[in-house]
């Protein structure tokens, strides 16, 4: 047995409270060395004396591990635990000591795994309402215009845009929209950034107090929420808490009076004030136009948590999405946390992170983030070429093994946003494509997200290109589709698989069979032809 290839951790996500008495484990071993795995488990202060015994199932594989998991349930929850691994040449158990031929239980309080006790305040608990969340992402500015002044309009609605271009896009339009959203099944709106700026993107903050007037201001904001809510659809803000724009008054303060200012230290300069050039403070990227904020100050994280709690308290939004979320610090976001679920325990926080962000999802930062390795793993199937269906659903598995079970339910799973290729342009108009992806994410644990204008077809290359403006004719839409999907109960985890060449995704009684292969594919008596997809429910089309 390759013993290099075990592994389980305490207080990560192999080990994981999902309830004030239950536990999440996670055993991962070498792909198809391992016939079984039990668990031994115990309160720590009898483990010497007596064990329970449970079977951990054979959950996902990867191209290299199989993961094995199960859930503990206990009136004593101080856990102690370890592995019984029985592969074709032996049987082994598995501490803290290793992989090991024998073990002594009565001196096991020296390398037994340990949960020590759950702690109600350490449990991971989802935000209820995301179980069954449905997000469209809007651009405000190139979704539609509602009324008011559109005088600063310098894009005509529907040509390309460039970086500068103002469509007069505001929440009026949202707001005016929201059955259109409802008719195929969205309940969950994420706004990019709605705070005064004098970009169309909002990115570059000026005063968070204030919703910016081309939008329709403060009040257009309190009159989408109100119609949002009545409605059943969840509002949630984008938090741009990295950075700021030039004409953020600290800022300018500081720049006026450099060190005597005192907002010098909400920024991160070296020298006695800000130049640009040579520029001489942190910056997102390469924009000095967005000098970013210096959140392990004290003073910036108190001011920071007050504009979180203000929009959850005095507007009754359901959340914030957090801009650059992995450049802030992270005793920043334990503050935000703790700030925000004081005022609304079920407000959701959603990062940015592009990556693998398991260490900020462990119940002290974030729920869950924008899951742009699946969109990676779509577009390496669907659009690249670059997956094959048994590659593609190690991926997924690999991916859902980085989280918990928590977590893994409270991921935005998209196929494209504000800052990146439209998937359908990615796919060169493959709209079969298309369908199978937004298929495949809503058949994933967490909610699925589309952006404004996929059902429309909308394509655009990078930036600002896919950001055109909302296609509002007759032209071809796949609500329809989107209406299917909503409706696909999406409790419980998810069995994935490679069958007969295709990706095959089955949750409960539904199942999907992706085919990307250049010749027809079976399961059971089902016929999946090259290059599309079928979803099931039990036996028939969805």
């Amino acid at each position: 047995m390759n013993r290099y290839a075990v592994f389980h951790a305490p207080d990560t996500p192999c080990c994981c409270p999902v309830s004030e008495d239950s536990l999440e484990l996670r055993l991962r071993a070498a792909r198809g060395e391992l016939r079984r795995v039990e668990v031994l488990y115990e309160s720590k202060y009898v483990f010497h004396e007596s064990r329970r015994r449970a079977k951990m199932r054979l959950s996902y594989s990867t191209e290299l591990y199989d993961w094995f998991t199960v859930t503990l349930k206990a009136e004593d929850t101080r856990f102690a635990y370890i592995f019984r691994l029985y592969g074709d040449d032996g049987a082994w158990y598995y501490s803290e000591d290793g992989v090991t031929e024998s073990y002594d239980y009565k001196k096991g309080y020296y390398n037994f795994f340990q949960y020590p006790y759950i702690n109600s305040s350490d449990v991971q608990r989802p935000v209820a309402w995301m179980e069954k969340a449905f997000f469209y992402q809007i651009f405000v500015d190139r979704f539609r215009q509602g009324s008011g002044d559109k005088d600063f309009v310098n894009l005509s609605w529907g040509d390309v845009p460039k970086p500068k271009s103002l469509a007069g896009g505001d929440l009026d339009g949202v707001r005016e929209k929201l059955d259109y959203l409802k008719g195929f099944g969205v309940n969950a709106i994420y706004l990019t950034p709605v705070f005064y700026a004098p970009s169309n993107h909002k990115y570059d903050t000026w005063d968070y107090y204030t919703v910016d007037p081309r939008f329709g201001g403060n009040e257009a904001l309190k009159r989408l929420v109100e119609a949002a809510h009545a409605k059943g659809v969840r509002i949630v803000l984008d938090g741009v808490f990295n950075h700021v724009g030039e004409g953020f008054a600290p800022f300018r303060d500081v720049e006026a009076r450099g060190r005597d200012s005192e907002y010098f230290d909400w920024f991160i300069i070296r020298g006695d004030r800000p130049c640009r050039e040579p520029l001489n403070y942190d910056v997102f990227a390469s924009c000095a136009y967005m000098p970013k904020l210096n959140t392990s100050n004290p003073s910036v994280r108190e001011y920071l948590c007050g504009v979180g709690t203000y929009y959850v308290r005095e507007y009754g939004i359901d959340g914030w999405r957090l801009d650059v979320a992995d450049e802030v610090s992270r005793g920043f976001w334990r503050d935000f946390r703790r700030a925000v679920k004081s005022a609304n325990p079920q407000a959701v926080l959603i990062a940015e992170n592009w990556h693998d962000a398991s260490p900020s999802l462990r119940g002290d930062q974030f729920d869950g983030i924008m899951n742009y390795s699946v969109t990676k793993a779509c577009l390496d199937y669907f659009a690249w070429g670059k997956l094959d269906g048994q590659h593609m659903a190690w991926k997924l598995s690999e991916l859902l093994m980085r989280n918990s079970g928590p977590v893994n339910s409270m991921m935005l799973n998209l196929l494209d946003s504000h800052d990146t290729y439209r998937f359908l342009t990615e796919a060169h108009g493959d709209r079969e494509a298309l369908h199978a992806a937004l298929s495949l994410i809503f058949m994933l644990p967490g909610a699925p997200c589309v952006f404004y204008g996929t059902e429309k077809y909308i394509t655009g290359g990078y930036d600002p290109d896919c950001r055109r403006c909302m296609d509002w004719s007759d032209s071809p839409s796949a609500a329809a589709l989107l209406r299917k999907l909503s409706k696909i109960p999406r409790g419980g985890e998810p069995e994935i698989s490679c069958v007969d060449g295709m990706l095959a995704v089955r949750r409960g009684k539904y199942a999907l069979y992706i085919n990307r292969t250049a010749r027809d594919a079976r399961v059971g008596g089902t016929v999946v032809p090259a290059m599309s997809h079928r979803l099931l429910k039990g036996e028939r089309d969805l």
